[in-house]
C-alpha cells in the first residue's frame, strides 16, 4: 500500500487548486493574459502527487452573487373601499336627480315665453249649486214669472247666498259640451256652460267643474221640466238601457242609462266626482211641481 498523503499535502494541493481555479477565473474575464506567469521570485511549487478522489473533499466552486429582483406589491382595493366608492356614486346620482327634477318643476310653472298673456284669475262659483242641486225654482203655477225658490236653500244660509254677485259668463273650452241628444224621449238640445238661473234659460246647462264629455269623471247638465222650453219634461219615461248622446264639438260620446233616482234638493252627493266617465241629468221633479229632483245617470260605452 502507498503512504497516504499528510495534512500539509492535502492543504498544498488544495491551495493549487484554488490558484488554478482563480487564474482561469481572471483569464475569462480578461484581467490576466495567457501568457501571464507567476511573480518572479516566487518558487515553483512541485507538482502535488496523484491524490485518490475523497468524495469529502470538493472542488472549489465559482460562485456567483444571486441576482435579486425587487417587485413593487401591487396595491389591493378592499371591499370596503369599493362600497365607499359605489356609495358616493349613488349619493352623487340622487343628488343630481333631485336638481334635475326641481329644475324641471320649475321650467313648468314659469309661464310661456312665446307671447302668451296672463291667466284670467278664476270666478268663484256660488254657494247655490253646492247647497242645493241646480234647477230648482218656483213652479209654474205660483203667481209672477218663474223665479229661483229660496225655499230650497236651509234658512240659516239664505243671507249669505243672497249676498253674492251675478255669476260671471264662462267661456267653453275646445272639450266641453256642445249638444245633448236622447233619442228615446226626443231631446236634441245645445248645451251651455254654467247651471246658474241665466244659463238655463238657453238649454241645457254644464256645471262648473265636472268633467267633459268622454273623460273619467261625473259630466253634471242640468235642464228644466216645466218652463224654458221644457228640456227634460219627458226625462222620467227613461229607461235603463236607453242612449244618451253628448257632443264635443263635431265628436260623440255614447252614455248608456244605468240608475234613475228622486231625491231632495239637498242631496249632493249625486254631483260628486266619479273615477268613471259618467253623465248625470238632473231636472226638477215631479211636473209643475217641483219639490225634488230626478237624477238619470249613463256610463259611457
Amino acid at each position: 500500500m502507498g503512504k497516504e498523503p499528510s495534512l500539509e499535502d492535502l492543504e498544498r494541493a488544495l491551495a493549487l487548486k484554488r490558484r488554478e481555479v482563480r487564474l482561469k477565473r481572471w483569464i475569462r474575464e480578461g484581467r490576466l493574459p495567457l501568457e501571464a506567469s507567476p511573480p518572479a521570485g516566487e518558487p515553483t511549487p512541485p507538482e502535488p502527487p496523484a491524490l485518490p478522489p475523497d468524495p469529502h473533499l470538493h472542488a472549489e466552486v465559482e460562485w456567483e452573487a444571486p441576482r435579486w429582483r425587487f417587485r413593487l406589491p401591487r396595491p389591493r382595493i378592499s371591499w370596503a373601499t369599493w362600497r365607499d366608492h359605489l356609495l358616493l356614486g349613488v349619493e352623487i346620482t340622487a343628488v343630481l336627480g333631485a336638481i334635475f327634477l326641481l329644475l324641471s318643476s320649475w321650467q313648468a310653472m314659469r309661464p310661456a315665453a312665446s307671447g302668451e298673456g296672463p291667466r284670467a284669475t278664476p270666478t268663484p262659483t256660488p254657494l247655490i249649486p253646492v247647497l242645493v242641486l241646480p234647477g230648482g225654482h218656483r213652479p209654474p203655477t205660483a203667481p209672477g214669472e218663474p223665479a229661483p225658490n229660496p225655499e230650497e236653500i236651509p234658512e240659516h244660509l239664505r243671507a249669505l247666498v243672497a249676498s253674492l254677485p251675478t255669476p260671471v259668463p264662462i267661456t267653453p273650452g275646445p272639450r266641453s259640451p256642445t249638444r245633448i241628444v236622447i233619442p228615446a224621449i226626443g231631446v236634441d238640445a245645445p248645451v251651455v256652460p254654467g247651471t246658474d238661473w241665466e244659463a238655463l234659460k238657453k238649454g241645457v246647462g254644464h256645471h262648473p267643474g265636472t268633467a267633459n264629455p268622454g273623460e273619467p269623471g261625473n259630466m253634471v247638465l242640468a235642464g228644466h221640466n216645466d218652463i224654458y222650453g221644457e228640456v227634460f219634461r219627458d226625462l222620467e219615461k227613461l229607461r235603463i238601457g236607453d242612449e244618451i248622446w253628448v257632443y264635443a264639438g263635431s265628436r260623440a260620446y255614447r252614455y248608456v242609462v244605468v240608475q234613475k233616482q228622486v231625491v231632495l234638493p239637498t242631496q249632493v252627493e249625486v254631483m260628486a266626482p266619479t273615477r268613471d266617465p259618467v253623465v248625470t241629468l238632473i231636472t226638477c221633479y215631479p211636473y209643475r211641481v217641483d219639490t225634488h229632483r230626478l237624477v238619470v245617470v249613463g256610463e259611457l260605452r
